[in-house]
This record gives structure tokens, sequence and C-alpha cells, in this order.
């Protein structure tokens, strides 16, 4: 989000200091006020924002994205970046395109109320929007298309990738994600449609297939008016880890290999273009820039890159 500062407000906030010893005794009964769920960006003609649906911590973070790489290996790389090589902190971020003629949602959330507060946070509904992309569908990410038993996104249709949604429609009943699915997509069956790697969304948005994490697993391609902008999903798991060591292997990938050589592709891409991206799981708000380090890469976030 865009906060603009005018002669009339920073005047309005001089006059308001001789009063901050009255409001002192108040201030006890104060809530601070909440975080910000959204940040928008612009691409072209398009409106970008990342939506936080949530964010929590979790233990034992090298079990999760260090696989192959030694107790010491990982503790160096963590203490080389700053954080803790026992815990990690997951973001939660589907993100809005709004194309001028189209509001288009990709993700939807963990299905816990946080993609709601967020849409509400820059004035919509999830009835104002258009068009659902699914990139995948792990929980986290279609958790949201139901809300209490009912239709969260009445007025869209949805989009997915084909070889995504055979892999998990062929499951036996009793899996997991599987019986998920047949859950929250399934009943909608009318109002979905697929795409292949390179299919398109809408004009601009075209899909990318980055398969590895999940066997149909498609990031998108943004561009308007020559600028692009890529929405990487569940390529790489942690800003630090996954970037720095893309081979390291991570819990929740179900063809290691493949992700790891899809992690490579699409990040050699990015960094070699300066193509910005915005990651699912990245830290809110989950856009930033990727270059080459070593053997491996750096996730630099944006700061004030692409404000409108």
């Amino acid at each position: 989000m865009t906060v603009k500062f005018t002669r009339r407000t920073a005047l309005a906030g001089a006059a308001a200091l001789p009063l901050a010893a009255t409001a002192r005794s108040a201030s006890a009964e104060a809530k601070p006020a909440p975080a910000a769920k959204t940040r928008s960006f612009k691409l072209g003609s398009f409106s970008v924002t990342t939506l936080l649906d949530g964010s929590r911590p979790v233990g034992d973070a090298k079990a999760i994205f260090g696989g192959g790489a030694s107790d010491a290996e990982f503790a160096e790389t963590s203490a080389q970046n700053f954080i803790p090589a026992d815990m990690a902190q997951f973001f939660f971020t589907p993100t809005l395109v709004d194309t001028g003629k189209e509001k288009i949602l990709f993700d939807t959330g963990l299905g816990q109320g946080g993609i709601q507060m967020a849409l509400t946070e820059v004035g919509l509904t999830p009835q104002d929007i258009d068009v659902v992309v699914l990139t995948h569908m792990h929980p986290d990410h279609i958790g949201g298309l139901t809300t209490e038993g009912a239709e969260t996104f009445a007025g869209a249709r949805y989009i997915t990738g084909r070889q995504e949604f055979d892999f998990w429609g062929a499951q036996e009943a009793g899996h997991r994600i599987g019986d998920l699915m047949a859950q929250k997509l399934t009943p909608f069956a009318e109002k979905l449609t697929f795409l292949e790697d390179g299919g398109a969304v809408a004009s601009g948005i075209s899909a990318v297939g980055s398969f590895g994490h999940t066997p149909g697993h498609m990031g998108y391609m943004l561009e308007s008016e020559g600028q692009q902008l890529m929405l990487t999903a569940d390529l790489a798991n942690h800003y630090v880890w996954s970037f720095a060591h893309p081979e390291w292997e991570v819990k929740f990938d179900m063809d290691k290999e493949a992700a790891t050589a899809s992690r490579r592709k699409v990040l050699d891409m990015l960094a070699s273009t300066r193509t910005p991206m915005i990651g699912y799981h990245m830290p809110f708000p989950a856009a930033g820039f990727v270059e080459t380090r070593d053997s491996g890469y750096r996730f630099v976030p944006v700061s004030y890159q692409m404000m409108g």
C-alpha cells in the first residue's frame, strides 16, 4: 500500500503533539492497530495485491528445508543470514491481480478467514472475485475455497492445471489431499476449466510449469505494458534455505529431484532477466527479486519498487 504525506497531514501531526500528555492516561486502554494484511504494486496497467492469509512459527526447520545438508552446513547458512537454524516462520500469501477487466485471485489460503479479512482491507469481498486460479492442490492453497461448507467465491470461475487436478482426483478415498479437493473443488466442477504449461489465464497472464513440489504445480507470469512479474507459488518454500541451496530437499516437495530442477531453472531465469517475483511463502509482502550468489541464489525483498 502506498502512503502519501502532505503538508496538511504534517501540520496536523505537529498540532497534535501537545495533546500527548493528556492522552497518556488513555494509552493504557488503547489497542495497537492491526498489522496490514495487504500490499499493492503496479505492473503496467495491472494492480497486483498480496493478501496475507496467515503466519505461524514452525520448529525443526532443518528436517523441513535441509534435506541432504549436514547440521553444520544448515547452521552456517542460517547464521550467515541472521536467522535461527531451529525455527522458521511460515507465511501464506495469495495474490490478487486486477487486470482492469477482471479480478483474478491466485490461491485461496488456509480457510480460516484470513483472506476475507485481507480483501476487506482493500475494499473488496469474496463476491468481487471473477476468477480463482489454483497453483496446486495443497491444503493451504485450496482451503479457502469454501467457508463453513459454502462456496466462498460464489461469483467466480475456477482455473487449474489439468495434470494437477487429474493426479489428486485419481487418489483413493481416504487420501488427505484427494479428499480435500473432492470436498473443496469438485462440487463446483461445472465452473472449472483446465490449462497446460504455457496456457493463458487472461491476456498477459500465462502458466509456467514448475513441477516437482506437486505433479502439476505451476507458477504464473504476469506481463503488462512491457513489465513482468512472476507468481512462483511454492517453487521455493523458504527465502533463505531454498534460495542459497536449491538442491537441499524440502519435506513438502513430492518429487525432490524435479523440484530442484524447477527451482534452478526458474530462479536462473528470474535472476538473469531481473524479473520480480511473488512467492506464496516468502516473508510478507512476499515480493522481491532474485540474484545469483555463489552456486545458489539470494532473495532480495522488495522495498519501494513498483509503488503505484
